[in-house]
């Protein structure tokens, strides 16, 4: 009788222990969805608490994966750390994936730690570096070890590389990446509205030859325009989101404006060059479409040598300033004979 009475506490027992764990889960899970409800992107803002609450504190396996971006505030003026924008590529990982789940999936959830306020989680999970995104799964018992890490080179592809790197970690589909409209449907309106109020006057304008597509000087500005805007390396700092200048970091009063080293090239630097190039090619373009109608011989001889001293030195300036941020030198070659 003792031992039937033994045997059936410890059942009772056990199924009160996971009975308990089943109602925790469930209540972490409800948690979670709370959380990520209140969020705009769907993201999980953590802190020590909530990691130790959600990731740590849990017997695993916890019926939840996660995937944690790892942010520093005062790092985001970096340029050659990307925060802001691997940020933004992350909340629309996150928010796709709530999309196309219908916000019905509890498999996976997004959070962000920022290291002014969470140090101690940075360092539980051994993260030294940024930037730096992992995926704990529900078996990891250490978030350090257990955890997949995501690899930096990864980044370039943004919101789809991270999408890739869920899907290949864990059994669950991200789906199609949801980009916000560069306009709202409001400002779309706007426009069109504008657009049709405006296409009666602009179709008048275009019969009778008076629009700026018909002036010669519109095309010349746009032409040099499009010169500067390739030579320059705007393109580059556009796609880089590159900034002009940096801030010396041994004399915050000082703005560094030309950077040594290829790795980087800030927005001046580029457009300096740009400057110097736009005014070669203008000079030549003066020699070969102005310049010959010019009558005076002695005229087109300073012209020229004009020409010929200012690209000279421009090419030049360009030339000493690849050397001191590449290291790379030119040497010029002098004609066999002449030796």
């Amino acid at each position: 009788m003792a031992a039937h009475f033994f045997t059936l506490s410890i059942i009772t027992l056990s199924l009160f222990v996971v009975a308990s764990s089943g109602e925790l889960e469930s209540e972490l899970v409800a948690d979670l969805l709370t959380l990520q409800s209140e969020s705009k992107s769907g993201v999980i803002h953590l802190d020590d608490r909530t990691v130790s609450k959600f990731l740590t504190y849990p017997r695993t396996p916890r019926p939840y994966s996660f995937l944690i971006f790892f942010d520093a505030a005062n790092f985001h003026d970096k340029p050659e750390l990307r925060l802001r924008e691997l940020r933004r590529e992350f909340e629309i990982v996150a928010s796709s994936f709530i999309t196309n789940h219908n916000s019905s999936n509890t498999k996976l959830f997004f959070g962000d730690i920022e290291f002014r306020e969470s140090q101690s989680s940075f360092q539980l999970f051994g993260v030294n570096s940024l930037p730096h995104v992992r995926l704990v799964g529900p078996t990891a018992k250490s978030l350090k070890d257990d955890s997949d890490v995501m690899d930096q080179g990864d980044f370039s592809r943004l919101a789809e590389s991270m999408a890739e790197f869920v899907e290949s970690r864990t059994k669950l589909t991200v789906g199609p990446i949801h980009r916000p409209p560069v306009l709202s449907k409001m400002q779309l309106g706007l426009i069109t509205a504008l657009l049709l109020l405006c296409l009666p006057l602009v179709a008048k304008r275009i019969f009778a030859g008076e629009t700026l597509l018909h002036d010669p000087k519109i095309w010349l500005s746009g032409a040099v325009f499009v010169y500067f805007f390739s030579v320059s390396g705007a393109m580059h700092n556009i796609i880089r989101k590159m900034p002009m200048f940096l801030v010396d970091r041994n004399d915050p009063n000082k703005l560094v404006f030309f950077y040594q080293g290829s790795g980087m090239q800030l927005g001046a630097e580029g457009f300096a060059v740009g400057f110097l190039y736009t005014v070669v090619g203008l000079l030549l373009a003066v020699v070969t479409h102005v310049l010959v109608y010019v009558k005076d011989a002695t005229a087109k001889r300073l012209a020229m040598l004009f020409t010929l001293l200012v690209s000279f030195w421009a090419v030049k300036k360009v030339i000493l300033l690849d050397n001191w941020k590449t290291g790379y030198g030119i040497h010029g070659f002098w004609p066999s004979s002449w030796n």
